[in-house]
């Protein structure tokens, strides 16, 4: 089932540009399938976000926000896998697991995916229809803190980003279901 929809755009094309700096996974590869195990429950995935380090990123860099998006999903506004804001500037790696809500504190949270769940939520494009790009990104921001709750949405944090990035870091694997 091929949804015959147009390709959505890079969506970090449409925000300001800003400089970019070092993402590594040992376990998604640019452009390449991802594993199962980071594909989401309901498609037989284990539902782990994968292992990310950063490296590189401004000498002002103050903290940090992990995100995760799907732009191809069937829906005017794409869909959003993860969102992990407020890690501290001495954070440059997440394990693979690590977007699992029980390691969200009171200063570094998760907000709600759209599967309506805090944390990581996997892949899972609708079966048969072409590969989909998750876009991990990782953003340098130029405060502590961004100024939002745990229980604000996704565009709220998306917004926020938008007046504090200073760096963005991004690694886009695929996933797709097969009929």
């Amino acid at each position: 089932m091929n949804l015959n929809r147009p390709v959505a755009p890079d969506p970090y094309q449409l925000l300001p540009q800003v400089p970019s700096f070092t993402l590594t996974s040992s376990d998604v590869v640019d452009g390449e399938q991802m594993a199962d195990s980071f594909a989401h429950t309901s498609v037989g995935g284990a539902n782990l976000s994968p292992h990310l380090a950063w490296s590189d990123f401004p000498s002002n860099t103050k903290g940090f926000v992990v995100s995760c998006f799907d732009p191809d999903a069937p829906t005017p506004s794409g869909f959003w896998h993860w969102n992990l804001v407020n890690l501290p500037a001495s954070v440059t790696e997440l394990a693979q697991g690590a977007g699992d809500p029980a390691h969200d504190t009171d200063a570094t949270f998760s907000v709600r995916n759209d599967y309506g769940a805090k944390g990581y939520g996997g892949a899972a494009p609708p079966a048969g229809d072409r590969p989909h790009r998750y876009f991990f990104a990782v953003h340098a921001i130029d405060v502590e803190r961004l100024d939002v709750t745990p229980d604000v949405s996704n565009a709220v944090v998306a917004f926020n980003l938008v007046f504090h990035t200073l760096a963005r870091a991004v690694i886009v694997p695929t996933y797709a279901v097969k009929e």
